[in-house]
């Protein structure tokens, strides 16, 4: 494609007047929001220089930290990943009484403010609460001041990016494809791997990749249920606020500078592995 071609195509009219224009809006904002402040932290990590931030990152205390933060953050996810997908599924291909109503409560989390959720969580799985007294009592098992109930905090925070990526899909896969299978032999286990996972897995790598990311860096509703014991209970993005309320200002940047490329590395790795799915799919 020539040069002249290329700039007809991107010239091409739009419901959005003024490619231009639209393009330097977005860059703009795109440079506000995410790039510059990034660029300002890292700045700011390469003042403090490798040798600083490695003996930040390298105390106990920081790695049990972005240990645990990132080991609930995928534990929350991948369980949303099967309970979304299940749904998902459910408020998409059954009808039933209350249906509108669970439907509207998996947009809950994204309206309720996290420090809200963290004490109602908190309320309930203390070991005095509604959930927290029977399951001591009966199971031996301590929720709230745990890593569980970490995850019981990330799992509530992060389901509803699941359900809502893969919902939309679902809807979309028609159901004479699922009979088609059946037709020709294939059992229900059979055709949901063969046939309906492969249409999904984009969409669930992209609903995973959105839970575990705000999973990672979540705050409001953790620190309530985690008891913040350091070494065992103590999350990564806590122990930056603990840092600067210190004025440690260069053991906050290590801290999120650790978070920021692990986090990087994951997502990279998420949004490969959906470009392969992407490619099997459409070569399928």
């Amino acid at each position: 494609m020539s040069a002249s071609v290329r700039g007809l195509a991107l010239r091409s009219p739009s419901p959005i007047p003024g490619w231009g224009l639209s393009v330097g809006i977005t860059v703009t904002l795109l440079s506000l929001v995410v790039l510059l402040p990034i660029g300002a932290l890292i700045l700011r990590a390469a003042q403090v220089g490798p040798v600083e931030l490695w003996d930040v990152i390298n105390r106990p205390r920081t790695l049990a930290a972005l240990l645990l933060s990132f080991r609930a953050a995928l534990v929350a996810a991948l369980f949303n990943l099967v309970f979304g997908l299940l749904l998902a599924w459910v408020l998409v291909r059954y009808r039933f009484p209350g249906r509108g109503l669970v439907d509207a409560a998996v947009d809950l989390p994204f309206a309720l403010p996290t420090a809200v959720a963290g004490i109602a969580l908190t309320a309930l799985y203390a070991p005095n609460g509604a959930f927290g007294a029977p399951l001591r009592d009966w199971f031996g098992v301590q929720v709230a001041y745990t890593e569980v109930g970490i995850w019981i905090a990330l799992i509530f925070v992060g389901l509803p990016f699941v359900v809502r990526t893969v919902q939309p899909v679902i809807a979309e896969i028609e159901k004479e494809v699922e009979e088609v299978s059946a037709t020709l032999g294939a059992s229900r286990l059979t055709t949901l791997r063969r046939v309906v996972l492969p249409m999904l897995l984009p969409a669930l790598l992209t609903g995973f990749a959105l839970a575990l990311a705000r999973a990672v860096g979540e705050y409001g509703s953790v620190i309530f249920i985690a008891g913040n014991i350091p070494l065992v209970t103590e999350i990564a993005p806590l122990l930056i606020v603990i840092r600067l309320e210190e004025f440690d200002y260069d053991g906050a940047v290590a801290i999120a500078i650790a978070m920021l490329g692990i986090s990087f590395a994951m997502l990279l790795v998420i949004n490969l592995i959906q470009v392969w799915s992407r490619r099997m799919t459409a070569g399928s």
